[in-house]
């Protein structure tokens, strides 16, 4: 997921696909929530993920913003990143719930 999340965040303007207005939070939003439940999986503690995955996501939009990408900074999508960290890490924990109760624990 991180490899995919370096792409899809760093990819020039010119090779990001043109597409509705407003498609670019979703796309956010889906990739944090991915990138929260899947660490959450492997195993990182919920409140250091979600303090690495935020100093990423802010750290991203700087980069964005400096680097010769023919991109910028938007501060609305940090905020975005951050409600797709806190619903990965819902997500996580229900699926955490779910196989519980389906084991009968």
């Amino acid at each position: 997921m991180i490899l995919i999340s370096v792409v899809i965040l760093f990819t020039p303007a010119s090779g990001v696909p043109t597409a509705p207005a407003g498609t670019d939070k979703l796309v956010h939003l889906a990739l944090f929530t991915a990138l929260s439940a899947t660490g959450r999986r492997a195993g990182f503690g919920a409140p250091a993920l979600a303090a690495a995955l935020l100093g990423y996501a802010a750290g991203s939009e700087v980069l964005q913003g400096v680097l010769p990408l023919g991109r910028s900074a938007d501060p609305l999508d940090v905020a975005v990143n951050a409600l797709g960290i806190a619903l990965g890490l819902l997500v996580a924990f229900g699926a955490r719930r779910l196989g519980d109760w389906w084991d009968g624990r």
